[in-house]
């Protein structure tokens, strides 16, 4: 079996592959340019791919291929229908990722409610030493306690940061596609109307873009915190900064933007020196123990599609 990883790169330098050479004979490249990906899938029976896009444009001539394994949960990606259609297998991973990103959606929460980011640059720049005041308390921050903190898709990772925000004593409210006993549901207007805290972790399809549009941005509190976990075209990136410049909202955090890496014409560097906004170069998925439970998942995706099990389909 001769498989292909397109993008190893993403998954971090010190994540050994070698389980993978285990499984079949392996061509690593670091990165695939567009205009490599067909030429480098032409013998491959298996790809491992994380953010390579890959539709009939550049799969046509993978004659050889039987499955694209997705590192990752979101496979908005990948062609699914065209592959569906051409005999080839999709699997996704689920559930490995949970734990990282909820930590990290954490992070951004508490970091933009207490603006660490300004108490450390405060510190760091000298300006304590030369205050004379044993302490500072501007920018105002306040508790979470007892504020509502809303969660936009509750599936594995949107259950995690559920759990943090009543551990720390907030309502939690939940908007999802089915309501379920035990949990706070609301419509998504409701939810932006209410919430004092947003977070974002839904995947990326066609009901869910720019879900987070100017007229829901006109909803929510002028103080709260929004953070975008999910994919970056959930949200109308314009319109977020544009609200985060007129202080319609308090504060946005974003890991994942629509166009990856973020390019230099992105609305965000119009509010790039904002204090109250933190972004993250689509990290929070990845520490160390969620890839390797990634490639662990990704390794037994293989052994059971080549002993005819259906494992982690997303084209069925």
């Amino acid at each position: 079996m001769k498989i292909a990883v397109l993008d190893a790169a993403t998954l971090g330098d010190d994540l050994s592959l070698s389980p993978l050479e285990e499984v079949g004979e392996c061509d690593i490249y670091s990165s695939t340019p567009p205009e490599k990906v067909a030429e480098r899938l032409v013998d491959a029976e298996v790809t491992v791919i994380n953010k390579v896009k890959l539709s009939g444009t550049n799969l046509c001539g993978a004659k050889k291929l039987r499955l694209i394994c997705i590192a990752a949960t979101g496979y908005d990606n990948v062609d699914v229908a065209y592959c569906a259609q051409n005999g080839i297998a999709v699997c996704n991973v689920v559930g490995y990722s949970s734990h990282s990103v909820a930590q990290v959606t954490a992070s951004t929460v508490l970091a933009l409610s207490t603006n660490l980011v300004e108490y450390d640059r405060f510190v760091k720049s000298g300006e304590y030493t030369k205050s004379g005041i044993q302490n500072r308390l501007t920018p105002v921050y306040h508790e979470l306690f007892g504020k509502t903190w809303g969660v936009v898709g509750y599936g594995n990772i949107g259950k995690e940061v559920g759990a943090v925000a009543k551990a720390l004593g907030c309502r939690l409210v939940v908007c999802k596609r089915e309501p379920i006993d035990g949990v706070e549901c609301v419509d998504i207007d409701t939810l932006c109307r209410i919430s004092d805290i947003i977070t974002v972790h839904t995947p990326l399809n066609e009901n869910t873009r720019h879900l987070i549009n100017e007229e829901r941005l006109s909803m929510m509190k002028p103080d709260v915190i929004l953070v975008n976990a999910a994919r970056g075209a959930v949200t109308d990136e314009a319109a977020v900064a544009k609200a985060l410049k007129e202080g319609r909202i308090g504060a946005f955090g974003s890991d994942v933007y629509s166009v990856e890496p973020m390019q230099s014409d992105h609305p965000f560097y119009d509010v790039i020196d904002h204090p109250c906004l933190l972004l993250t170069p689509h990290m929070a998925w990845g520490a160390y123990e969620a890839r390797v439970r990634c490639l662990d998942e990704i390794i037994l995706n293989i052994r059971d599609f080549y002993a005819g099990g259906k494992r982690n389909r997303v084209d069925k």
